[in-house]
């Protein structure tokens, strides 16, 4: 494997290099946890265990956006057979919470934190799953990193700290998460050593009683207690007859890459689409940093956005034009809708053919070349506030997706799971395969369309890919976008010429949403990893076994 010498080395764009081995690789957002991943990977473990073993920790150090309170999505592809899976571990609503029963508690829209936006958490049953079909080593091991940093405490570190900091009044109100993770009455300052007790006991039952521990036992038990004394409405069938799925992934073909996203209940069909839309305009033609390819993103963003946004929900409730959206002939419909020299603030969504039927992203790869490319999240920073009575870890809020509006595709129903905007990637071409992904809510579609045109369209590597400078769009409608400042000011300037309304941020920015790659070259058995700055992480090799 070589990429194209396209920049000298002295004067690259890039801050960080490419870890490179062939020996796996786990990079996450936090050191700690990419170190627990690839210690699995040096004990015989597989890319699945060292990616449970890693997200383990991240739900100990990174407590505001990811934990066994969540959910999780996974894309693994398995270097033997050449086959791509995908996992669907999002929890459904309970069944008595119906749009009729809000509606009689006084509620017109979906809150947007509290016990009623707590559907059942998938996360450690798709942890389970994954295991029994990928994992190698004893499913106890995989949690000891995480119950040993839990008992013995770690120093918190920067970004991880501002947002602790920045989020604490979410769960201030909460005993069990004032307790927990509040010590002294708020966040933990950085280098302060922060330790979870309750977290610690939480992991060894799971590592004892594998799942059931967590559906059909006392974690189980300590989540119906804490949700009947908020007035929660779940139940105890909610949770034991709740099962994760195993989903066929959806693709396009996007200049010589294929790529890969889970199907809907996620926003993933949405990076698939604004690529289509892409591809109709000579992108590889502008440098990255050009306003002509700044503007084409944007607009194809909008476009793919307000589809997802009228269409998407769960697949089992709602019929989805999937096979429509992927059209390469819709793209171009959507496509002849872009003016290249003006924003359209009034975008609506299309009408697709009908065809025929807060958050931690991680991604491993093992030195066989099996890769995880691996999202799990409590939705938004702090998830619903509620933390697990004695368990030490809070509950997401994904139910505060749903709407009300009995109209819409993602109307709240019975076992019904809300609209995901968490979601894996992966690409191959020849002998490459990569395991991508980029965090931050409605952010992660569209920037991971970003980084698929930085590797497709400007030949950059992958770390290159994730550092560059990025914008996003978070609201629906208008032509408001943040953008980072490391885009040279004369092209912003030509994107305000053009009616885009930016709010220029850092060279770095949170709101871009860090991100994390892997990727493995097949033909010279070299495994490559990156990891984003705009997060505390790394990309960390297995170590060689130099010692043995």
């Amino acid at each position: 494997m070589a990429y194209p010498a396209l920049i000298h080395a002295q004067e690259r764009l890039q801050a960080r290099s490419m870890v490179m081995t062939t020996r796996g690789i786990v990079a996450t957002a936090q050191t700690l946890a990419s170190q627990a991943g690839a210690q699995i990977l040096a004990r015989g473990g597989s890319a699945v265990d060292a990616a449970i073993a890693a997200n383990a920790v991240l739900s100990l150090t990174e407590p505001m956006m990811n934990g066994p309170g969540g959910d999780l999505f996974a894309l693994i592809w398995e270097a033997k057979t050449g086959k791509l899976y995908g996992i669907n571990a999002s929890g459904w609503a309970p069944k008595k919470l119906t749009v009729e029963y809000l509606n009689k508690e006084g509620f017109s829209s979906m809150p947007s934190s509290g016990i009623h936006t707590v559907t059942v958490p998938g996360c450690v049953d798709g942890w389970e799953r994954l295991h029994k079909r990928f994992g190698k080593l004893p499913w106890k091991d995989l949690f000891k990193p995480a119950i040993y940093y839990a008992e013995n405490g770690f120093p918190v570190t920067e970004l991880i700290q501002w947002d602790w900091d920045n989020a604490s009044y979410k769960v201030s109100g909460d005993d069990n998460a004032r307790r927990a993770l509040l010590p002294n009455g708020g966040a933990p300052k950085v280098g302060e050593i922060f330790k979870n007790p309750e977290l610690a006991h939480c992991f060894r039952l799971i590592a004892e009683l594998g799942a059931a521990a967590f559906y059909n036992g006392p974690i189980g038990e300590a989540l119906l207690k804490t949700s009947q004394r908020l007035g929660g409405t779940m139940s105890i069938e909610d949770l034991r007859e709740y099962k994760s799925e195993w989903v066929e992934p959806i693709s396009t073909q996007y200049r010589d890459w294929k790529v890969y996203q889970l199907p809907p209940n996620g926003q993933g069909i949405g990076t698939l689409e604004m690529l289509n839309i892409m591809e109709n305009f000579p992108i590889a033609q502008y440098s990255q940093t050009d306003a002509d390819a700044f503007h084409v993103k944007i607009e194809a963003q909008k476009l793919a956005t307000q589809d997802l946004k009228r269409y998407i929900g769960d697949p089992k409730f709602t019929k989805m034009p999937v096979e429509g959206m992927l059209s390469k002939e819709y793209a171009k419909k959507r496509a002849s809708l872009i003016d290249p020299k003006k924003a359209n603030c009034d975008v609506t969504a299309g009408e697709p053919p009908a065809g025929h039927g807060n958050t931690t992203y991680l991604s491993t790869v093992d030195k066989d070349g099996n890769i995880a490319s691996w999202i799990q999240s409590i939705s938004d920073i702090f998830g619903s506030g509620i933390a697990v009575d004695g368990m030490g870890f809070i509950l997401h809020d994904r139910g505060g997706g749903f709407s009300l509006n009995p109209q819409d595709a993602n109307v709240l129903a019975p076992r019904k799971r809300p609209f995901h905007t968490i979601i894996p990637g992966y690409m191959e071409r020849g002998s490459q395969h990569v395991g991508f992904g980029i965090m931050r809510g409605m952010n992660q579609a569209q920037a991971q369309a970003q980084f698929v045109s930085n590797v497709t369209d400007h030949g950059m590597n992958i770390q290159m890919a994730l550092e560059a400078p990025r914008f996003t769009k978070a609201a629906l409608g208008g032509c408001d976008l943040r953008i980072e400042n490391r885009v040279p000011e004369s092209v912003r300037e030509e994107l305000t010429k053009r009616g885009h309304r930016l709010s220029v941020v850092g060279d770095y920015s949170g709101w871009m949403g860090g991100g994390q790659a892997v990727m493995h070259d097949a033909k010279s058995k070299v495994n490559y990893g990156a990891s984003s700055p705009r997060k505390d992480g790394a990309a960390i090799p297995e170590p060689d076994p130099y010692f043995r």
